[in-house]
């Protein structure tokens, strides 16, 4: 009988599946990519965040008739978090994920989310480095945050700064993160 345990430590089995569901990622990033190259103008899956002057009457809507989170973070958080996220395009992101991370896995699930118009993340994980964002903070003020990050990322004309998991993006790749990051939160929203 064979006693060797060595394989079955939980730092190598957690290695295993990191390898095996980044060569899985490959191979669908690969085919992802391919459809984005050949498909660019792949429609964004909720409609409220098909483009910048969509997002903007959406959250325009938010003064008139306040919205909730089901679960996670408040409705403010998640429109601050937005709002962090758009600024770290333009000033920098406190922290990044490996260089080689970025020019592979983050590249890939980009490529991924961008052929299917649609992000799924950690809806109540924050930004690496960012500080927390409180809860119960008013709700106009986030709507005013995020808003303001929108128009200005839209009048940036310059270099934008890499994303701390998907690394360097154009403006028009950004601008689809943007909306596709805003729309998988907007999951979480109903009616107040």
């Amino acid at each position: 009988m064979n006693t060797d345990t060595r394989n079955d430590h939980p730092v190598r089995r957690t290695r295993r599946a990191v390898l095996a569901g980044g060569v899985l990622l490959a191979g669908t990033a690969a085919a992802g990519a391919g459809y984005v190259l050949t498909h660019p103008e792949q429609p964004i899956a909720m409609a409220d965040f098909s483009d910048l002057p969509s997002a903007m009457r959406t959250l325009e809507r938010l003064r008139a008739k306040p919205l909730r989170t089901r679960s996670g973070w408040d409705l403010a958080q998640v429109l601050h978090h937005g709002a962090q996220s758009i600024e770290y395009s333009l000033d920098g992101f406190p922290q990044l994920k490996p260089a080689w991370f970025r020019a592979s896995l983050g590249r890939t699930a980009f490529a991924v989310f961008s052929a299917r118009g649609k992000m799924s993340h950690g809806l109540d994980e924050p930004i690496p480095g960012a500080p927390a964002i409180a809860s119960g903070r008013p709700l106009d003020a986030a709507v005013a945050h995020l808003m303001s990050a929108l128009e200005r990322f839209d009048r940036h004309g310059s270099a934008l700064s890499p994303h701390f998991a998907y690394g360097a993006l154009s403006k028009p790749e950004y601008t689809r993160a943007h909306l596709m990051h805003l729309a998988n939160h907007w999951e979480l929203v109903d009616a107040g």
